[in-house]
């Protein structure tokens, strides 16, 4: 009697398709010198690198030990980004090989030229006011004594105090003021001016 033995077949591991990131005009570049060359030199020399693919708006490169390594390399379009990214990946930059893909984001470079950049509003929107800063912000404006203040409308601050205009001591009258001089007037004055030179003696 054979005894059939049933294996059963491991099942297959589902495949867990990681997204594809979707062409962007920035580029995420990893696995760059990070120790031998400093940030302007680094940025300088990925800027050379990249920019005879298209232009280069801007080339962000931190040495903070999170990003240390890694730059992110803004084109003006995606067409360049695209060409760049598939000629230098594995490019041997400063003795090391380039990994080269497309950023998860748009750059805040490119969402200020499209008009769509949003300043982080996580830490601003969380700060709280003290009670201190309550009570700067909500205090009425302070008046002056000698001048009574008006009623300000619709939240806005009072208007300042007219100047008094105090005459000056050596003003011309407001008759001879800004009137243009005939032309008579301005042909005697040259004539006053026009005096022959004496010739000196040097000859002594």
């Amino acid at each position: 009697m054979s005894a059939a033995v049933a294996t059963r077949a491991v099942p297959p591991k589902p495949l867990i398709k990681t997204p594809a990131i979707p062409p962007n005009q920035t580029l995420y570049v990893t696995n760059l010198p990070s120790s031998k060359i400093n940030k302007a030199d680094l940025k300088t020399a990925l800027y050379l690198l990249f920019s005879t693919y298209g232009p280069v708006l801007d080339v962000v490169a931190l040495k903070t030990a999170k990003m240390r390594g890694q730059a992110h390399i803004v084109f003006r379009d995606i067409h360049a980004a695209t060409q760049a990214m598939r000629s230098l990946e594995g490019f041997q930059f400063l003795g090391k090989e380039l990994k080269i893909q497309y950023a998860k984001s748009k750059s805040d470079t490119i969402a200020k030229l499209d008009g769509t950049y949003k300043l982080p509003g996580t830490a601003a929107a969380n700060v709280e006011m003290t009670e201190i800063q309550q009570s700067i912000f909500n205090a009425p404006a302070p008046t002056s004594s000698t001048t009574s203040a008006a009623p300000t409308s619709h939240g806005l601050p009072a208007k300042p105090p007219q100047a008094v205009n105090f005459p000056v001591a050596n003003a011309p009258s407001p008759d001879t003021r800004g009137q243009k001089r005939s032309r008579d007037e301005e042909e005697e004055e040259e004539s006053d001016e026009d005096v022959a030179m004496e010739e000196d003696s040097d000859d002594e």
